[in-house]
Order: C-alpha cells, then sequence, then structure tokens
C-alpha cells in the first residue's frame, strides 16, 4: 500500500474504499472484504447515510483481528446542515456513535454550503431537501465553522480536520486564518478533470489531495448526471495503455492518479473490482502515459451542485466557477 506523508510522520493510506452509494445490504461485508483485501482507508460521510452500516464492517474487521484500529483510517464529513458552530461538535458526536469509534482520523467540511439546521430526531441524514422541498442556503462564515472544527481537535475527536469541494481561492483563505491548517483537499479529479493548478497549490501547502469519482463518469450514470459516451475508462488513450500493461483501464486511472500524488478512493459492491482496484502497485505508468492521460482534460465536472441542484429540486447551488 502506498499513502501520503504528513510532516507529523503519520500516513494517508492510498488507495481508500469510498463508501458513497454502496447498498445498505452491502454495505458491512463490503467494508470487512476490503480490509481483508489491505484498504487501510475508508472514506465516510454523514450524507451517504450508511455510517452504522461502515461501523458494523469495521466492528466485524477488528473483531476477526484484520487489523488494529490504530492501522485503519477513517474520515467523515460534516454534512451542509451543520454548519453553524454550535452544532458542529453534536454531528461530529453522531457520527462517531454511528461508526462505532472514539475518534476520527479526518474530518472534513462536506460542502461549502450552509443550510438550515435540522434536528436528528427530524430526520437524519437530511440530504438537501429534508424530505420536503430543497432548503435555501443560509449565510453562515466559513471561518466561523472553520473554528468549530479546529475545537474538534483540541477536544480529541478527531486527529486531523480538512475541506472538501473547495478551489485554491477559497483554500487560500482558509489557510490565512486556519489555527489548525487543513489537512486533507478532498475534490473532484480525474482524467476529464485533473485540476492541475490546484493541486500544484496544495502540494506547494502541503495539503494531502483524496480525489474522489477517479474514474470520472462511471459513479454518476446510475444517477442520470452523466452520459455513456463520457466514460473515461472507455477512452482508447486508457484502453492503450492498459493493454500495454496488461492492466484493466480502471487500474490505469488509479495508477494515473497515485503517480500525481493524490490518494483516489474508488468506490465498488464488487469484491472482484475490490481486489482489482487494490492491485495497483507492481506497475508504473512511464512519463509519457502520464502526459497522454492528463491531455484527456476536459475540464468536466460531474458532481456540480449547481447543476445537479437545479434539476432535481430546483435550487441553485454554486460553487464553482
Amino acid at each position: 500500500m502506498s499513502a501520503h506523508l504528513f510532516p507529523d510522520g503519520s500516513a494517508l493510506p492510498s488507495p481508500g474504499l469510498g463508501t458513497w452509494k454502496i447498498t445498505d445490504e452491502l454495505t458491512p461485508q463490503i467494508v470487512h472484504q476490503a480490509i481483508e483485501a489491505g484498504y487501510r482507508h475508508l472514506d465516510c460521510a454523514a450524507d451517504y447515510g450508511n455510517e452504522r452500516l461502515v461501523g458494523k464492517g469495521i466492528a466485524s474487521a477488528l473483531n476477526a483481528g484484520l487489523c488494529a484500529r490504530d492501522d485503519l483510517w477513517v474520515t467523515s464529513k460534516l454534512w451542509n446542515t451543520y454548519h453553524e458552530p454550535q452544532h458542529v461538535r453534536a454531528a461530529c458526536e453522531k457520527t462517531l456513535s454511528d461508526l462505532g469509534i472514539g475518534q476520527l482520523d479526518l474530518y472534513l467540511i462536506h460542502f461549502p454550503i450552509a443550510l438550515e439546521f435540522v434536528p436528528f430526531d427530524k430526520m437524519y441524514p437530511p440530504g438537501w431537501t429534508a424530505g420536503g422541498e430543497a432548503m435555501s442556503p443560509i449565510l453562515v462564515p466559513y471561518s466561523d465553522t472553520w473554528r468549530a472544527m479546529e475545537e474538534l481537535v483540541d477536544a480529541g475527536l478527531t486527529k486531523r480536520i480538512g475541506v472538501s469541494n473547495i478551489g485554491t481561492a477559497m483554500l487560500r483563505e482558509v489557510l490565512s486564518y486556519a489555527r489548525i491548517k487543513p489537512a486533507v483537499l478532498q475534490v473532484e479529479m480525474h482524467p476529464y478533470l485533473c485540476q492541475e493548478n490546484l493541486l500544484r497549490f496544495c502540494q506547494e501547502q502541503d495539503v494531502a489531495v483524496t480525489a474522489f469519482s477517479p474514474f470520472g463518469a462511471d459513479s454518476y450514470l446510475p444517477l442520470g448526471m452523466a452520459e455513456a459516451s463520457e466514460r473515461i475508462l472507455a477512452h482508447p488513450v486508457l484502453e492503450r495503455i492498459a493493454t500495454a500493461h496488461g492492466k484493466s483501464t480502471a487500474q490505469v486511472a488509479l495508477r494515473w492518479a497515485m503517480q500525481r500524488g493524490t490518494i483516489p478512493i474508488p468506490k465498488t459492491q464488487s469484491p472482484d473490482h475490490l481486489r482489482e482496484n487494490f492491485d495497483i502497485f507492481e506497475f508504473v505508468l512511464t512519463p509519457e502515459e502520464l502526459t497522454a492521460i492528463s491531455d484527456l482534460d476536459q475540464h468536466k465536472r460531474f458532481n456540480d451542485p449547481a447543476v445537479f441542484g437545479e434539476k432535481a429540486f430546483n435550487t441553485f447551488f454554486p460553487i464553482f466557477d
């Protein structure tokens, strides 16, 4: 397993397992099987609605002696409805309770969008609508939410904090006032959305980058948010490189992500794909192959709240220019 090393000597294992959209009935066993296969990085979120089930998988793996808790890196995320500082700690404690662990390795602010608070007993997770009409954004300074996140580190509820779904300008602003700097930025990143400037800036600032949706359109086809013609994994360039190495195009996409210094978090519900996605360490892409893949960049973003919010519930949530 590869890993991103932080200045304090701690390591963020790569690749990780994304837990978004894993079906409820499969979640515990997929998490258990992932840990059994060697994964040590689990990417979770309150909004995914399956943290209790992820927790069952973690407990099963630990009880089976597959690893120790300290061997695992568990990430979760603060949802939009809990951005007001007085709700941040309770949201983190709810996540910890659901996961069945005493401390997170990383807690991220999921989106730079604050929504009206929804009590846990009314609906959890509340998503973007809390079961009704789309909720309108409320104005909560990101700096206020960040300071509440810092208090979670002070309290020992999470080892590190970070950000997600923001760009270079907003990250620069967070770095300007952060008492505890973001350890990680998680963003959509794949050969059709390389985000070279953002990646370079993060590397210069020692902020690790977790790449979600490393296969691009494949995560969004079942949701009607992408077309089959937009599949990166069917692109002739990836097919040619995969054939040259005797690997799948998915393995090539993950290897590209890792060699450029990001931590990909592919999601799968297939035990075979689980093992395939982890079998990416015995081959290396050449500089020419890395460039050929990066040259596919179309600045194509599949996960954009400005687009899916308007299509799904007629509410415009612009966060990217």
